[in-house]
């Protein structure tokens, strides 16, 4: 009996080591990992990388990890207009099956999901509105976009009549999909300018428009994109993404 108390006592000391060195190991790995993809990438800041899966020692010794989950803040892509970007304020994905070098200089994610934001007033200074004469005596702005509810846009629109700046904005409901690499959000129905009646081409001209939003980190893609509370919520995927390398 004192003899199997001594072994129980040497497995369960082994078996914490093991997972003490298990952690450690995975705490490194997660380092270098977020070391390399701010590189890769170019980022301002070291992005959050989180290796999941235990024990991650198997994992390392078979050069592909399970479930790697990456976050970054404030990450600029690409609006493809004269370098100019639009700031994604909270950009996570979900990395599936990552194999990877020895020396963490590439990894490579079969696939991958994930979620990114657009606040509203980024994405009204990106889309760049201006001043458009909508009919004889009518020019129209968009000047606000705000949550509208059951994943619509609301649209503020700034108005002038006959030379008299209406006294509030006029508002309409707007829908917003994804079209390759590009969000594009569509009136539902339109603004009225005081009775006053204007062409619906010319006055989509203010309401409708679209944003590009390309270089995403790894080659991941936007998917879908619904209006939310803060922003544009958009699900991003991918296959065959490169975290480093």
């Amino acid at each position: 009996m004192r003899a199997l108390r001594i072994l129980l006592i040497i497995v369960v000391v082994l078996g914490g080591l093991f997972v003490l060195v298990d952690r450690l190991a995975v705490h490194f790995a997660e380092g270098e990992v977020a070391d390399k993809l701010r590189t890769t990438e170019g980022l301002a800041t070291t992005p959050d990388v989180s290796i999941k899966g235990f024990p991650f020692l198997t994992q390392m010794a078979g050069g592909s990890l399970d479930d790697v989950e990456v976050g970054i803040a404030d990450y600029q892509a690409d609006t493809g207009v004269n370098g100019q970007t639009l700031r994604i304020d909270d950009l996570r994905a979900d990395m599936k099956g990552v194999a990877f070098s020895g020396d963490y200089s590439s990894a490579t994610a079969t696939t991958a999901s994930g979620t990114a934001t657009v606040a509203y007033g980024e994405l009204l200074k990106t889309a760049k509105f201006e001043e458009t004469r909508v009919a004889p005596g009518v020019t129209a702005e968009v000047v606000g976009l705000s949550d509208g509810g059951n994943g619509k846009i609301k649209v503020m629109v700034e108005a002038t009549v006959l030379g008299v700046k209406l006294k509030e904005p006029v508002s309409v409901l707007s829908s917003v999909s994804v079209e390759g690499d590009t969000v594009r959000v569509h009136a539902d129905s339109l603004p009225d300018f005081r009775g006053v009646t204007a062409a619906e081409k010319q006055v989509r001209t203010v309401t409708d428009f679209q944003q590009k939003i390309e270089g995403l980190p790894g080659g991941i893609s936007l998917d879908k994109v619904q209006a939310g509370k803060n922003g544009v919520e958009i699900t991003v995927k991918g296959s065959n993404v490169r975290l480093a390398g």
